[in-house]
């Protein structure tokens, strides 16, 4: 426990020994101006006759502590930390087999999951084709993130490892690598606050391996929710005047999220897709807060009093 105002502790400590030296010194006087008068000391209990002024001198030291502004740290769950949006921006994610198409669908999914995150969740906004490129630094004002969000459009290829990648480097505020055949791993510490949410297909197309991308997350304690746009039926998209084929493959993100202790969601049309985004499992930490005991220290000062007020009418016909 801590106190805004310490100082006061020290002025509690002392009226509240000089009330009680005060007390038991007017006690004794008491008894010897009924002694001197011949009177007979009084049959009541100690209990009886010390217990209400007891109580009201006790109220005066506990509503001092009040005033020091007593605090306590405790600990308060709560969602928080960072969440970095990956979207696939590669020229598959312009199929419509999932109305209006496949990156349109995940960016209106993506908007809702951002919409329904507190103040307490920095949200960052990233993009990958052949390259990974973060266009949403993680902020805490959601309504750059949902803007960042809107200016995503399709083109190139696909690389999931690249996104897995730049994600880390996003997170730990430094370039991350694979390590070369044989190298040991890079130590990115140790980051369970940070989540990444893919948006994809699941149609890779090429750059760092993807499984050994998604193990240094998990190494670093960071985990990647996946999220499949598209049918397994699939559609066909018109790539420099070529019609190619393409649909949904969930084996790939089913594993990246299994390695890193994520999820994988699948939605098969836009509606689905923004249900699935509700469920997506954020990690809920404790943070320390402080929270002011003053009311509780008046409230027993008060109750004090109550308590002596009222004992000291019903034993002795006054409060004092």
């Amino acid at each position: 426990m801590t106190f805004l105002y310490p100082a006061v502790i020290g002025v509690a400590v002392l009226v509240g020994a000089a009330a009680v030296a005060g007390y038991v010194v007017l006690q004794k006087r008491r008894a010897e101006a009924l002694s001197q008068a011949g009177f007979a000391a009084s049959q009541k209990s100690r209990l009886r006759q010390h217990l209400p002024y007891a109580l009201l001198l006790a109220a005066l030291p506990v509503m001092l502590v009040g005033l020091a502004r007593p605090q306590a740290e405790v600990a308060v769950p709560r969602v928080a930390g960072t969440v970095l949006l990956a979207f696939d921006v590669s020229n598959s994610m312009s199929a419509a087999d999932v109305a209006p198409s496949r990156l349109g669908a995940a960016q209106e999914a993506a908007k809702a999951f951002v919409t329904d995150q507190p103040d307490s969740v920095d949200v960052g906004v990233l993009v990958f084709g052949d390259q990974a490129l973060l266009t949403q630094a993680p902020t805490d004002d959601h309504a750059a993130a949902i803007a960042a969000i809107g200016r995503v459009t399709p083109s190139g290829g696909t690389s999931l490892g690249q996104a897995i990648l730049v994600a880390l480097g996003t997170i730990t505020g430094k370039p991350v690598a694979l390590p070369q055949e044989g190298g040991a791993a890079p130590d990115l510490g140790y980051w369970p606050s940070a989540t990444i949410v893919v948006f994809s297909d699941g149609e890779e197309t090429g750059g760092p391996d993807v499984q050994a991308a998604a193990e240094l997350a998990a190494a670093a304690g960071v985990r990647i929710q996946t999220v499949g746009v598209g049918t397994a039926k699939g559609a066909t998209v018109e790539v420099d005047g070529f019609q190619l084929g393409t649909a949904l493959d969930e084996t790939l993100l089913t594993t990246v999220a299994q390695v890193t202790g994520g999820a994988y969601q699948q939605a098969g049309d836009a509606a689905a897709l923004t249900d699935s985004t509700k469920s997506i499992d954020l990690r809920l930490t404790t943070e320390k807060e402080p929270l002011e005991l003053t009311a509780p220290f008046a409230a027993v000062a008060l109750l004090l009093l109550t308590l002596g007020g009222l004992l000291g009418v019903r034993w002795h016909g006054r409060i004092v």
